[in-house]
């Protein structure tokens, strides 16, 4: 009987051992599957004005975590990758309509009936900008003058007026040189919207690709006027001097309670839920780091 007993209980054992081994196999396979199935790489794509913030903060983020399993734990021990890539804002909007992004980028409001076509569309705004109406610091312009009326600015940019001499008698008779941004972006519609109405900008104005380039411009020829954005104002204060617009200054209590006219908002946007690690990151953006990197370059964040 005592053998009986004996060979019972051995054969629960080994029973319970298997199934214990299955177990752990399972789990194991359940983990591995998980880790394959979770996706390291997290893509931005769409405005040049926003892309030098995110990737600021993705760096910071990266360099501070290094792999996902240190941001959560139940995540894998795997690189965080982080891309981010410029194309305007209507790229950004595009890219997350065709899934060829996970997140855009957009400095101008989205319309409706492009949320239409982004399935349960989500939108986080990290801040807000201004485009100021700015010309180089040496122009004789600003020795006379602070201030141009929404009038006044339509006429320069439209070529209405050609000549510096004919806002002023006693400035130069020289060509005023307009720049701006690629007419099929973000910033040129809010320019437009805010300015123009319906009278379209010369056609020989030069179009610059990005903010950057269109604060060279101003820097490189004091004849150019443009409208710069806040935050590449704020990088060459000592190069470029911007306007009051309708006696407003472009400052940052002007922008937030509305009466600068000339502003957009800096947007993140999305198709559908955010994934996990998605939702870690984003949290991170729109924490106090994520708000010092966008007032580190220029912009107004969004308390």
């Amino acid at each position: 009987m005592k053998k009986v007993t004996t060979l019972l209980i051995s054969s629960i054992l080994v029973i319970s051992l298997l199934f214990s081994g299955c177990s752990n196999k399972e789990n194991n396979q359940s983990k591995e599957n998980s880790s394959n199935n979770f996706k390291a790489e997290i893509m931005f794509n769409g405005s040049s004005t926003i892309a030098p913030i995110i990737s600021k903060i993705s760096t910071d983020y990266i360099e501070k975590n290094k792999t996902w399993d240190k941001i959560d734990s139940s995540f894998p021990n795997k690189n965080i990758s982080i891309y981010v890539s410029s194309g305007g804002s209507g790229a950004g909007i595009k890219s997350v309509m065709e899934n060829t992004a996970d997140f855009g980028m957009v400095s101008r409001t989205v319309k409706d009936d492009e949320k239409s076509k982004i399935e349960n569309y989500k939108e986080f705004k990290i801040g807000v900008d201004a485009l100021t109406i700015s010309v180089n610091s040496s122009n004789p312009i600003l020795k006379i003058k602070d201030n141009l009326t929404t009038e006044e600015i339509k006429k320069i940019f439209s070529g209405e007026i050609k000549y510096w001499d004919e806002i002023d008698k006693s400035l130069p008779h020289k060509e005023i040189v307009v720049v701006t941004r690629d007419l099929g972006g973000g910033a040129h519609e809010v320019f437009q919207k805010s300015i123009m109405g319906d009278t379209e900008v010369r056609a020989d104005a030069i179009q610059a690709p990005s903010m950057g380039a269109l604060a060279a411009k101003l820097i490189e020829n004091k004849d150019a006027i443009g409208y710069v954005s806040f935050g590449m104002l704020n990088q060459n204060k000592d190069k470029i001097k911007a306007f009051k617009v309708d006696n407003v200054e472009p400052t940052v209590d002007n922008v937030l309670n509305g009466s600068y006219k000339i502003q957009r908002p800096l947007l993140i946007i999305k198709k559908g839920e955010l994934s996990p690690q998605e939702q870690k990151f984003m949290d991170y953006v729109l924490s106090e780091e994520g708000k010092k990197a966008v007032e580190q370059n220029g912009y107004i964040s969004v308390k």
